[in-house]
């Protein structure tokens, strides 16, 4: 009996550099790449299974973060944003077989290209108040739904977090712990969907390795640049995954 594996070489050709980007992005740039990760495996199989592949090893990303991270994050932050998050996930479960992945990537390339426009176009002067709570919720909810859907929730909730212009590395560890709390969540549900297989799961295995050498690319980049510079690599992150997303769901 032939062990269940993708064993597509195209797969691996876009797995490895897509796990690589995601590790970079759990541990040191939350919004920048990691939503590409879903498009790059979806030119090889479906997004849903693309979705399925990654969930364990966005565990073992997400246990890495936050091990790393342990002693900088913004605990208050992270008891505001994780409930509606996890009502984010709820939507998402429940409207997982009604919405096309394609529609939810629109959406979010299009948001993000959005909010990096205003950013870019108005930057926030250095007294600009952060946004209001009830902002904060409405895009942490949305961060849940579309990381259930496609894992691409950085770019909603950096829309809330960016502005409230914290340190590099208190930035990446919060939102570390954030989406090992959102990640978690998700594993029954996806049980529930049918999308662990053992296919899948295997697949995920083998890519497993991958994830401690893009978080310690990651973590060792948050830890020494230039906030400035971290911003800028940030933005320039949302931009290609917003692009990504929006050409996915139209074209």
């Amino acid at each position: 009996m032939n062990f269940p594996l993708v064993t597509d070489p195209f797969f691996y050709a876009v797995a490895i550099p897509a796990v690589l980007m995601l590790g970079v992005s759990k541990s040191g740039f939350g919004a920048g790449f990691g939503s590409l990760a879903v498009p790059m495996l979806a030119l090889a199989v479906t997004v849903p299974q693309a979705a399925a592949i990654l969930m364990p090893v966005l565990l073992l990303m997400d246990l890495l973060g936050m091990a790393a991270f342990r002693n900088d994050f913004d605990m208050r932050l992270v008891k505001f944003l994780v409930p509606f998050g996890l009502v984010g996930t709820l939507v998402g479960m429940l409207l997982f077989k009604l919405l096309s992945p394609h529609v939810v990537s629109a959406v979010v390339g299009g948001f993000t290209l959005v909010f990096l426009a205003q950013r870019l176009l108005f930057p926030p002067k250095p007294d600009t108040a952060p946004p209001p709570r009830w902002v904060g919720a409405v895009l942490t909810v949305t961060s849940g739904f579309t990381s259930f859907i496609a894992h691409a929730g950085g770019p909603p909730i950096s829309a809330y977090v960016i502005p409230l212009r914290l340190p590099p590395v208190t930035f990446a560890a919060t939102l570390a712990f954030f989406f090992f709390v959102i990640n978690l969540s998700k594993w029954i549900p996806y049980a529930w969907l049918g999308l662990l297989d053992m296919r899948n799961l295997a697949t995920s295995i083998v890519l497993l390795p991958l994830a401690p050498v893009g978080v310690w690319i990651g973590v060792r980049v948050a830890r020494r640049i230039d906030p400035k510079w971290f911003y800028r690599i940030l933005y320039f992150g949302m931009f290609l995954t917003g692009t990504k997303l929006l050409y996915d769901g139209l074209f």
